[in-house]
């Protein structure tokens, strides 16, 4: 049985003052489980957004260590955590801006052997990775257990947004059917923030039941001209990952008649 604390009480007063939350939302947030996996440019708005926002438990899996070079985005971290674990960093920050929140750090590398132990008994995903090797992974395992997974993604000044939720959506390799060439690419610490921040949006919102999440459209930003664009994805009937699930899925096929 889940409650509120004083101290909760007073953190979260001003959104729990927004129509249709109150109390009932705030110890329904209190009751889930989010699994966020990457600590770096859009883990960190994510991680530090569901924190303050007082989800109940979150767990931030990375196996990678801080350099020099991530501190102009991964607010979770600082100079002082150089060679540290990101998760562990990830988990000390977090701690300090919401003691009420269960943090779990998981400082390994996320494979198709772990992320049975890694997810288990998850509300939701939030995809925060920068490659698609273990984003299909991931992919694979929300298709599975019927997951939702909220996608994030940037480059320079640009970044991507959707909700995927098998079977009403297309999933993550309907939308990229194969992985693009690895790379060091450019990237702005204000880009992140604003994906992570929409991605801890979509998150909160399928929490909390309350709004519509971004399902079957696909979000862009382009930060340098301040525009978003949507663009309808749809579910790949050849897709390698899903279409043999799809079969005799009721919902599909009646999607398709219509």
């Amino acid at each position: 049985m889940f409650n509120l604390i004083n101290d909760e009480l007073e953190m979260y007063k001003r959104q729990m003052m927004l129509s249709g939350w109150g109390k009932e939302k705030q110890l329904l947030l209190k009751s889930k489980t989010v699994l966020v996996i990457g600590a770096g440019g859009l883990g960190s708005p994510v991680s530090i957004n569901l924190t303050v926002a007082g989800v109940g438990e979150i767990r931030i899996c990375d196996f990678d260590v801080i350099e020099m070079s991530n501190l102009n985005r991964q607010l979770l971290h600082n100079k002082q955590r150089i060679g540290m674990k990101k998760a562990l960093s990830a988990k000390q920050t977090l701690e300090a801006y919401n003691e009420n929140v269960k943090i779990t750090a998981i400082p390994e590398k996320l494979t198709s052997d772990n992320i049975k132990d890694i997810a288990e008994n998850v509300d939701i995903i939030v995809d925060c990775l920068d490659n698609f090797d273990t984003r299909y992974i991931v992919n694979e395992y929300a298709l599975n257990k019927r997951i939702p997974v909220v996608y994030g993604s940037v480059w320079g000044y640009d970044g991507r947004l959707t909700f995927i939720h098998y079977p009403e959506t297309p999933c993550l390799q309907c939308i990229f059917e194969e992985a693009p060439a690895k790379e060091t690419f450019p990237i702005l610490g204000a880009t992140a923030s604003v994906i992570g921040s929409l991605q801890a949006m979509e998150t909160i919102k399928y929490l909390t039941k309350i709004g519509e999440n971004i399902t079957n459209k696909l979000l862009v930003w382009d930060g340098a001209q301040m525009s978003f664009k949507k663009f309808k994805i749809s579910i790949n009937d050849n897709c390698i990952a899903c279409s043999t699930k799809r079969k005799g899925n009721y919902l599909y096929e009646r999607n398709a008649i219509s």
